[in-house]
């Protein structure tokens, strides 16, 4: 299913899926905070080191990543039903802290209410997510949304992969159904419909932070907290500034491929 890698010889075949895997490492952990640099991400996943100076934790969160793109591609790769099993699993890789705190599972839905302080027009406010008792069902009415957009995907189709994964990110960061890890979950499983198409990764450079989370903040404020029985895209056209940022930020990635697929071209040549 990942057509990008087709007809890429092994070498070029490998080095892509390396720098994709560390684009994508890097940004994802980089927008929670993670300090390593990309060339740093890049020495820790392939020499099995550190890097003097940087926090235990930050190195965990890479590798933990890492290991969670290689559980997406297996899924993929095995045809795998998305369930609930599978995104606890990844939730699991990238959560690597070792405290055990009964309030906070990993690799289970959250027992505490969680929110984030957002500016909307120069404004603070204090942003909701779904309600703890109510993550069981609005999960429930997420996993619909994925297979439906999951089931209607077409090879190569852009426009039709973007919005499957603008649809899915920006729900399962409303409904926050973990303590933590939201955000490196929902930039990992919007990326499956993407995936299973054909299409590298739409990963959000670290250079564009603000823009993500400006885009996010402004839709959810605008739909509001979420509860059970509530539509999980209540305004699809407010959705139109977060498509248009996920348009912009997928040209890194689509540019990595174009770079390998002309290499293979030049050595045909």
């Amino acid at each position: 299913m990942l057509n990008f890698l087709t007809g890429l010889d092994k070498d070029l075949h490998k080095a892509l899926l390396i720098q994709l895997r560390n684009l994508w490492t890097h940004t994802s952990t980089a927008i929670e905070g993670n300090t390593l640099t990309l060339g740093e991400t890049a020495f820790v996943l392939e020499e099995g080191l550190t890097i003097s100076g940087k926090p235990l934790k930050d190195h965990e969160e890479v590798v933990g990543h890492a290991r969670a793109i290689d559980l997406v591609y297996d899924l993929i790769q095995k045809e795998t039903v998305f369930t609930e099993k599978e995104l606890f699993s990844l939730h699991k890789a990238v959560q690597t802290k070792e405290v055990i705190d009964v309030y906070k599972p990993i690799g289970g839905w959250k027992r505490e209410p969680n929110s984030t302080v957002a500016v909307v027009d120069e404004k603070q406010v204090v942003f909701e997510y779904g309600p703890p008792a109510d993550i069981p069902l609005l999960m429930g009415n997420w996993f619909e949304l994925y297979h439906g957009v999951d089931q209607s995907s077409k090879p190569n189709d852009r426009q039709q992969a973007l919005m499957a994964y603008v649809k899915l990110h920006i729900s399962f960061v409303r409904i926050h159904p973990f303590f933590d890890g939201n955000g490196r979950l929902a930039r990992l499983i919007a990326n499956i419909p993407v995936l299973k198409s054909g299409l590298p990764p739409i990963i959000i450079p670290r250079k564009l932070r603000k823009q993500y989370i400006d885009a996010l903040s402004a839709y959810h404020f605008l739909a509001g907290q979420i509860k059970a029985g509530d539509a999980l895209l209540p305004d699809p056209e407010a959705l139109q500034p977060f498509i248009t940022f996920c348009e912009q930020a997928w040209r890194e990635s689509l540019d990595l491929v174009e770079e390998i697929q002309q290499k293979q071209r030049t050595r045909q040549q």
